[in-house]
C-alpha cells in the first residue's frame, strides 16, 4: 500500500505572515489539529499543531509569549525543518517516519508540490480496516500509564505532559479513572489581573461532561485543576479485545487514547501511536 492511497488530500494552509490567532481559528472552525505554514510562493516551510500552541505559548520566557495571540507571528510557534514524504512511498515508511521523529503527521509531496497530508488518524483508520485479528490490545498497549490526580493543578498536568513527552493523561481519584486530558482541551491567553494589573495566564477550555455536553469556560491558571478541564465520559477497553476494534473505537469517538482496564482497574493505555506500530 502506498502513501497516496491513504493520505488526506485536504490540507489547511496558513502563510508565514499570519498570526497565531488565525491558525487557532482555522483549527476550531474546521475541527483539525494542524495547519501547514507556507511562504509567499505557497511552498510548505513549517507546521503548527495544537500541541505547539499548548506548549510553546505557556509559561515564563521571552516577552513575545506574554503578548495576545493576535499579535504573535506564526513563525514563533511553528515547527521548522518540515519533514515530508513522497506520495509514491510505501505506507510503512510513513509509519517509520512518524515513530522515528515523534510526529503525528507528514505532509505528502509529488512532482507538482504539496499533494496532501498523512496523519496517525489516517493510519489508524487503515489499520482498523485491514488488520483484523492481527494483534490484541494487550500486544500493542503501553503498560506504564502516566496519571495525575483530579486535584492536581493544570500547571502540574502540563508539566507532566512535557516531561514525559505525551499528549494525554489519565486522571485518577481514589484509584478509579475519573477522566482524561489532552491538549485539545486547553488554550492560553495573556491577560491582566483587574485588581493588581499584573499579567496572569488564563486558560480557555472546553469541558465535556458525562452526557456529552460541552461548556466553554475560562479561569486563571493558578486556580485551575485537572478536574476542571478533564473529559469525564471516558471510553475504556479490555486488553483482550482485537486492536482493530480499539482503532475503530477511537475513530468513531474522535479520540486518541483508550485506557485499558481489567476488573475495573487501570492496566494500560493504547494510543494512536501504539496502534500504528502494528502496521510495521
Amino acid at each position: 500500500m502506498l502513501v497516496k492511497d491513504v493520505m488526506n488530500d485536504e490540507v489547511f494552509l496558513i502563510q508565514e505572515t499570519e498570526q497565531v490567532a488565525h491558525a487557532r481559528k482555522i483549527m476550531l472552525k474546521h475541527g483539525v489539529s494542524r495547519v501547514i505554514v507556507t511562504d509567499r510562493d505557497a511552498n510548505p516551510i513549517g507546521i503548527v499543531t495544537e500541541k505547539d500552541l499548548t506548549r510553546k505559548l505557556r509559561g515564563n520566557g521571552p516577552t513575545w509569549k506574554r503578548r495576545p495571540i493576535d499579535t504573535i507571528s506564526i513563525r514563533r510557534v511553528m515547527s521548522n525543518g518540515l519533514i515530508t514524504i513522497d506520495a509514491d512511498s510505501d505506507l510503512k515508511e510513513a509509519v517509520e517516519t512518524m515513530l522515528r521523529d515523534k510526529i503525528s503527521s507528514v505532509p505528502v509531496v509529488d512532482d507538482e508540490g504539496l499533494a496532501g497530508i498523512i496523519t496517525k488518524t489516517d493510519l489508524m483508520k487503515f489499520y482498523a480496516s485491514k488488520f483484523n485479528s492481527r494483534w490484541k490490545v494487550s500486544d500493542l498497549m503501553t503498560e506504564n500509564v502516566v496519571t495525575v490526580n483530579q486535584n492536581h493543578t493544570i500547571t502540574h498536568v502540563i508539566s507532566v505532559m512535557n516531561e514525559n513527552n505525551i499528549d494525554g493523561l489519565v486522571v485518577m481519584f481514589d484509584n478509579e479513572i475519573a477522566g482524561i486530558i489532552t491538549p485539545a482541551n486547553i488554550s492560553f491567553a495573556e491577560v491582566n489581573d483587574p485588581d493588581t494589573g499584573v499579567s496572569v495566564e488564563r486558560v480557555y477550555f472546553v469541558r465535556q461532561g458525562v452526557e456529552g455536553e460541552e461548556k466553554r469556560k475560562a479561569r486563571d491558571l493558578s486556580m485551575l485543576t485537572a478536574e476542571d478541564i478533564m473529559t469525564e465520559d471516558v471510553v475504556k477497553i479490555s486488553k483482550d479485545i482485537d486492536a482493530a476494534e480499539a482503532a475503530q473505537l477511537m475513530c468513531n469517538n474522535y479520540i486518541s487514547h483508550l485506557p485499558v482496564v481489567e476488573d475495573d482497574s487501570l492496566v494500560g493505555i493504547i494510543t494512536k501511536t501504539d496502534i500504528i506500530k502494528g502496521i510495521q
